[in-house]
């Protein structure tokens, strides 16, 4: 039965994204099933992955307002091992579709029941926002990733995310938890990323992944590519790290 993973940060900007493209990416090479899942309206993640999200017949969005099946949305094998649920800008819309819908927290988990067996992961890119897609992200979820960027306003935004996740459990998915936290956009160079690990180590009590991804030109090119990093250069520190990463995660889930 597949794991779902939903990578969630209010705050733009942190690596969300290229997390959720490459770990996906490296799990499906390390020859894990893996769908990657995008409920994010900028639709970077689907197109990271080679899809052109605007193409695309049918997304989440037509999923969301039952106009379609999830069999009907996915992309198949958009890389070996690699299905995608596209979205793209039509998804923004969706928050103003569900008001006066009943359950509509619980749409996704609905149709993700339906296919979750076929997948070992299922990952889930939130919209940088605690907003309706990122609550139904959060009930289809068993776990949330939390990317972190090594800078001074880490932490700022961090104790709303957690306070929604807990209400997210209290109120709608008991059994969901905080996979843990995973810093992004390290820069070796300076002394401000050490010491913003250091101070979330001290004031977060979470599980805090080993793997630290680097600062990298290369995966921030690969997205232009419509390539995650391990195919547009896999000998790129930024690759290496997120292999490190998804081993972490399936090891994780081992335990």
């Amino acid at each position: 039965m597949g794991r779902i993973i939903a990578i969630a940060n209010q705050k733009g900007g942190v690596g969300k994204t290229t997390t959720a493209i490459n770990l996906s990416a490296s799990l499906a090479s390390m020859g894990k099933k893996v769908l990657a899942l995008d409920m994010d309206p900028q639709g970077n993640m689907t197109s990271g992955l080679g899809v052109d999200k605007d193409e695309a017949e049918k997304t989440v969005y037509d999923l969301i307002i039952s106009n379609a099946g999830i069999e009907e949305c996915i992309c198949k094998d958009a890389i070996e091992n690699l299905d995608v649920l596209p979205s793209n800008i039509n998804l923004s819309a969706a928050e103003i579709e569900l008001i006066g819908i009943e359950n509509k927290e619980f749409i996704l988990r609905e149709e993700v029941e339906k296919v979750k067996d076929r997948y070992d992961f299922i990952i889930i890119d939130c919209p940088p926002a605690l907003s309706m897609l990122t609550i139904n992200a959060m009930t289809t979820a068993d776990s949330v990733l939390v990317p972190i960027q090594c800078e001074y306003y880490a932490l700022e935004g961090l104790s709303q995310l957690i306070h929604t996740i807990e209400l997210v459990q209290e109120r709608l998915n008991p059994s969901l938890e905080i996979e843990g936290v995973v810093f992004t956009m390290y820069d070796a160079r300076t002394n401000l990323s050490l010491q913003v690990v250091e101070n979330v180590k001290d004031n977060l009590n979470q599980n805090i992944y080993k793997t630290i991804i680097p600062r990298n030109i290369r995966l921030a090119e690969a997205p232009s590519y419509g390539m995650p990093i391990n195919l547009y250069d896999p000998k790129s520190t930024g690759a290496e790290s997120y292999m490190l990463l998804a081993e972490e995660v399936i090891h994780k889930g081992e335990e």
